[in-house]
């Protein structure tokens, strides 16, 4: 049984002030109270982090860096900032870090402009395999402005084939090789990427964006001593407020064109109450409890996994080695997205998402994605991961049989009980 709630969030001026937004976010409250967070890329961040974003940091403009600001006034800006930079450099072990990045994809924009120009050749994991938008989708700025060769996985193992990317590397030549994932469930060998882009001189970047909070906790390998610059959000497995940060092992190298590249690259001013908020974010995950909690992570993914498996679904590569898992809905007759709106009905959230050589459309693909980070903060353990999973399957059972109301009202009902035997770890007046 989850402890309640020992923080009670307030709108003592909101609410006279704008009473509609105040609602707006009460209901939002409500929402996350009763839903079982699946979706691997959220999470929720602490009371602490929620009160530092809140701040008159945001009154203050701060382009520049500590102690080469463009503005006055900045003397406090600047402690905010580098105590950011000292706690992530000792939680990942980093020479270089910038935690100005206003979100991973700007992270990501900066790095490719600071090591490569626009029409260089650079290689990524396509998004059908598990890549992000940013590793080179002809949708985003990086499929627009790069030359990219998008690397697949082994079709019959749905794993990265570390031969067939060599041989690739070797025929394209990229000037970046860009390495991490949304929507792979197992852990990458960083060293063999490393030795990959070393023998076509291509630069390393990893991004960790999903696994950063298992790295800090010491749950899935770091990629820092092996990748040339590591990009990452904070608000995912790190469990932080929304926001970017760039990682570096060689400080003397990477220094002048990151920081250019994120000021003034690609970015004004940085927005400091996210710097505070991060600070937090990183102060907690110093903490000893969050290995435990990164490993719980780890853990209780692999159970629901289990689960579903024990259920008869089908999960890319047989499995996880992480946060999350994909499960591919073609046995079912199903779609991602028929599968995502009933899922919301039944009170769990989670996204549709392609698979390996999906033939559908990207609108409407042929899995949904899953993940433990939230419910995992919530208190849940292997034993609540083995009830949401027979929810997942009960509720993929009555849509492609068909089933009536009366079995989703089911689901539901267990999915509240579960909600609120496990409360937010916040409460809203």
């Amino acid at each position: 049984m989850a402890a309640s709630p020992t923080t009670t969030l307030t709108f003592e001026v909101l609410d006279s002030a704008d009473p509609e937004i105040a609602e707006l976010i009460r209901r939002e409250y409500r929402r996350q109270s009763h839903t079982l967070e699946l979706i691997p890329s959220e999470n929720l961040a602490s009371a602490a982090i929620l009160e530092a974003l809140g701040t008159l940091l945001t009154n203050k403009y701060a382009e520049g860096y500590p102690g080469r600001r463009y503005y006055g006034g900045c003397e406090v800006m600047d402690q905010i900032e580098t105590l950011a930079q000292e706690r992530a450099r000792r939680l990942f072990g980093a020479a270089y870090v910038n935690v100005q990045p206003h979100a991973g994809s700007q992270a990501n924009a900066a790095v490719y402009a600071a090591i490569c120009k626009p029409g260089d050749r650079v290689m990524g994991m396509d998004l059908s395999a598990g890549g992000h938008l940013t590793h080179g989708s002809p949708a985003n700025f990086s499929g627009k402005l790069y030359e990219i060769h998008s690397y697949l996985v082994d079709r019959e193992t749905e794993l990265i084939d570390y031969d067939a990317l060599q041989r690739q590397a070797e025929e394209v030549r990229p000037k970046m090789l860009m390495v991490g994932y949304s929507a792979y469930p197992r852990r990458i060998d960083f060293a063999r990427m490393r030795q990959i882009a070393d023998s076509v001189e291509a630069v390393m970047v990893t991004d960790m964006a999903h696994f950063a909070g298992l790295v800090a906790g010491d749950a899935y390998p770091t990629p820092i001593p092996d990748s040339h610059v590591v990009t990452s959000t904070t608000q995912k497995t790190l469990r932080g407020a929304w926001g970017g940060l760039i990682l570096a092992a060689d400080e003397e190298r990477w220094r002048k064109p990151l920081d250019s590249a994120v000021f003034p690259g690609t970015q004004g001013g940085p927005l400091m109450h996210a710097i505070a908020a991060k600070a937090v974010c990183f102060g907690e995950a110093l903490k000893p409890e969050f290995k435990d909690y990164a490993g719980s992570v780890v853990e209780n993914a692999r159970a629901m996994a289990a689960r579903l498996m024990e259920r008869g679904l089908r999960l890319t590569t047989g499995g996880t080695d992480n946060h999350l898992m994909l499960v591919d809905l073609r046995p079912l007759g199903l779609k991602g997205r028929q599968v995502q709106d009933a899922a919301d009905r039944v009170g769990i959230t989670l996204n549709s998402n392609a698979i390996p050589y999906d033939e559908a459309s990207k609108f409407n693909p042929s899995g949904i994605r899953l993940g433990s980070p939230s419910v995992t903060t919530r208190g849940m353990g292997v034993g609540e991961m083995a009830e949401i999973g027979d929810c997942v399957a009960d509720l993929l059972e009555a849509l492609a049989g068909d089933r009536g109301e009366a079995e989703l009202d089911a689901i539901r009902e267990r999915t509240l009980t579960l909600t609120n035997r496990f409360p937010l770890p916040y409460a809203l007046s």
